[in-house]
């Protein structure tokens, strides 16, 4: 890559921030990070411009984390969950506890923790990046998939598992992984059923 390609796009990054997504982060509700998107060009010519500023002065630890990002990227790209920083089960249980809502949690496998809400308010999308976000510290949470149960529910659409990746959208797991049935019986065949005994009352 040219000299002044990259002095360019340095510039224009510490000047601005250009286009990056990363840096649309609004006051809102910290989320979880988001993978399975494609790796910024942005965030590879950073890399790049720091390998070869490292490279020039001959220090290679610089250089050697710079290579180890750019590679972190195209996994988390690839929805591949990083083996080197495994979600410590124990921890994550010590921890969802303290979120406000928790009645209790449990693992139900490696990847699934399955966590007991106390309430319909905290059975929510919200309520799960809270968890993921309380998670981050422990590790790559790509590799859990959080499950709500409301505790309290008083109907059967209530009492559903809504289930969800850490850093994935709804109903998409990261490479190798199956997405795992909690419910007894299908929320959409439950529903679907509903629907047709009250349409032949």
């Amino acid at each position: 890559m040219q000299r002044w390609l990259i002095a360019a796009v340095v510039t224009c990054i510490a000047a601005a921030g250009c286009s990056d997504p990363s840096r649309e982060t609004a006051a809102h509700e910290p989320r979880p990070p988001q993978a399975g998107q494609p790796v910024s060009p942005l965030a590879t010519a950073r890399h790049m411009a720091a390998i070869e500023a490292a490279a020039v002065t001959g220090n290679q630890r610089v250089v050697q984390r710079h290579l180890e990002g750019m590679s972190n990227d195209m996994l988390r790209s690839m929805r591949v969950a990083d083996p080197s920083r495994p979600v410590g089960h124990e921890s994550a249980r010590a921890v969802v506890a303290r979120v406000p809502g928790v009645r209790s949690s449990a693992w139900v496998d490696g990847h699934n923790l399955m966590v007991l809400v106390d309430g319909a308010r905290y059975r929510s999308m919200a309520m799960i990046d809270r968890l993921c976000v309380a998670m981050e510290p422990l590790g790559d949470t790509l590799a859990v998939t959080v499950n709500l149960q409301d505790v309290t529910a008083t109907t059967s659409a209530g009492a559903d598992t809504l289930s969800r990746n850490c850093q994935l959208p709804m109903g998409e797991q990261p490479l190798m992984q199956s997405r795992r049935q909690m419910d007894v019986l299908d929320p959409e065949l439950r529903r679907a059923f509903e629907a047709q005994q009250a349409h032949r009352g």
